[in-house]
């Protein structure tokens, strides 16, 4: 466990540590229109390939695929770190994504797999705590590194390759899962529909307003080019043999509200986490290093609510109060945020940012848990990389969303109140943004002007978290409490049976799988009952009950007879003859 927590803190690090360290690099390298793109190519290859990571894991295994996207993440995370061009950095960080969407998602699928739902209540606090804390962190990191003259911003990539490195030691000694025979067919028509589907989504969120007028072809092009893949994808996830998302989930109304949830969470916690730095340093002058440190109460506060939320749930089994109450807290968070101004005092964004961790410290691990609690085992992968897909995907229509939001508002409230001021500039309106040491340096009555809008437009920003938290909010209201599988405290111990005994427990479960693999679909109370131990979906009694026996009740019976019956050897040696 403290292997996948490792790599797990290490790649979520560097998806947010470039967000103070983003204007030297840019001052560096130069390339200041493509600013948005060394976050956006990593936040857009790690949501389309969150889904993939799962399947594959399923056909090849899951610590070896682990390993495979960390190795793929130290590549990316040198490379990224000798770049000496925003080209070739914009291609190290899409990469990189690759390999944080993989670690990313298989860390929670391998936690599915060896802890039982009820004990993983703990564990999902701390996974929760570690992606929350990483998250949070990285900007103070950056932040660091960037003020250190000695270090330098190429610091912020090669600072996780230690790291990195020690987990994938770590996982490789003690990590020990067994080994399942898989079917080995891959869904690539799906995968490309899939990821061709979010790809388009993401530039046009990305590029549009910016590259391109929203009202243009190009606009056009790509929300239809969308909107097709999505289609091609629906009919091949229905038609593959091994679809990566299969679409008994999404008659799965846990795995569909879970989703939903974790969609809007995403949204409102990553387009919060990218724009917050914004305000500290630009509105309120504060250097990287000090916004980073202004962060600090949303990790403790996220770090406390993840723990012990996690640990009540292991003890007492429930669990939807947390999501719902989080999802609420999170609005109630982004709100206060959005009452923010110049003159605000240090002591109040503490307290509003802890607001916002406690929210997301007691809802994002909670949705795992539920989707996972509610699925098939053989579902247990796609499931949560469709879960985590699904916050990704939010994550990162956020922060174009958002994006899109502040550059539009910031360009009318300049020349709103440039026109108000009767300040007439030579290149028109535009008013050029460089770093926030650059924006510090601008003439008293243009930089009250630019840090007034941009008061006024992460303001909006924040307002728009507000109504997608609560529609995150209500999707908790209508998930159903399934009991926790499993349980947090060790059974009596019962008394030994005989060998007798076994034998007959497993005839007896052997006969029963016989009555139901020839029931002709006829009502009987032996169906329900069997049918009844499996998750609830939509699917026929008489499905969830063959599949019961399949996978239950006849392993089960072979497990009884052979624990009664001595090895073969044993009986040869023992002198016993044919």
């Amino acid at each position: 466990m403290s292997g996948l927590m490792l790599a797990m803190l290490t790649s979520m690090i560097s998806t947010s540590v470039v967000g103070t360290a983003l204007p030297t690099i840019v001052g560096e390298l130069g390339g200041q229109d493509q600013y948005s793109w060394v976050a956006s190519a990593t936040m857009l290859t790690m949501t389309v390939s969150t889904p993939l990571w799962g399947k594959l894991s399923d056909l090849f295994g899951r610590k070896l695929l682990f390993q495979t996207a960390l190795g793929l993440f130290v590549a990316a995370s040198l490379v990224a770190g000798l770049s000496q061009n925003m080209g070739q950095l914009i291609a190290a960080r899409a990469v990189q994504g690759l390999g944080v969407g993989g670690l990313s998602a298989l860390a929670q699928v391998i936690l599915g797999d060896i802890v039982s739902p009820r004990e993983r209540g703990r564990y999902s606090g701390y996974m929760g705590a570690v992606f929350g804390i990483s998250t949070v962190a990285g900007p103070l990191l950056g932040g660091f590194l960037v003020d250190t003259d000695w270090l330098g911003w190429r610091w912020c990539f090669y600072v996780v390759v230690p790291f990195a490195l020690v987990s994938f030691i770590v996982i490789q000694k003690v990590l020990k899962l067994p080994k399942i025979k898989r079917s080995t067919s891959i869904d690539i028509w799906g995968a490309t529909t899939i990821t061709a589907s979010a790809s388009a989504l993401m530039l046009l969120l990305t590029l549009g307003g910016v590259e391109f007028e929203w009202n243009s072809v190009w606009t056009y092009l790509l929300a239809a080019l969308s909107l097709l893949m999505l289609a091609l994808a629906v009919l091949s996830e229905r038609t593959a043999r091994n679809p990566i998302l299969p679409p008994r989930l999404f008659r799965n109304r846990t795995f569909v509200l879970t989703g939903l949830a974790s969609l809007f969470v995403g949204m409102a916690m990553f387009g919060a986490m990218i724009y917050l730095p914004q305000y500290l340093q630009i509105v309120k002058g504060l250097s990287p290093t000090e916004s980073g440190l202004m962060t600090l109460p949303m990790v403790v506060a996220l770090f406390l609510a993840g723990v012990i939320s996690g640990k009540i749930v292991t003890q007492t089994g429930r669990w939807k109060i947390f999501p719902v109450v989080g999802l609420l807290v999170v609005a109630v968070g982004l709100f206060l945020l959005s009452r923010l101004h110049v003159d605000s005092s240090e002591w109040l964004i503490g307290f509003d940012v802890a607001v916002l961790g406690t929210g997301l410290g007691l809802s994002m691990q909670m949705l795992i848990l539920a989707a996972q609690n509610g699925s098939e085992l053989r579902d247990m992968a796609s499931t949560t990389s469709g879960v985590s897909f699904f916050r990704s995907l939010g994550g990162a229509v956020g922060v174009a969303a958002f994006g899109a939001i502040l550059t539009n508002r910031l360009k009318d409230e300049i020349a709103d109140m440039l026109r108000a001021a009767h300040i007439v500039l030579p290149g028109g309106s535009n008013v050029k943004l460089g770093s926030p040491s650059a924006i510090q340096q601008l003439p008293a009555p243009i930089k009250n002007i630019v840090l007034e809008a941009f008061t006024r437009g992460l303001e909006t920003v924040f307002m728009v978290g507000v109504p997608i938290a609560l529609l995150g909010f209500v999707a908790t209201i209508f998930l159903k409490e399934l009991p926790l599988r499993g349980s947090s405290t060790p059974a009596p111990a019962p008394n030994p049976l005989s060998k007798d005994d076994l034998v007959l427990a497993g005839l007896l479960l052997e006969l029963i799988a016989q009555r139901i693999e020839r029931t002709n679909g006829q009502p009987s109370a032996l169906l329900t009952a069997v049918a009844k131990m499996a998750p609830p979906d939509d699917r026929p009694e008489r499905e969830r009950a063959r599949s019961v026996a399949k996978n239950v009740l006849r392993p089960t019976s072979r497990a009884l007879i052979a624990q009664a019956a001595p090895p073969q050897k044993d009986l040869v040696s023992g002198g016993i003859s044919q």
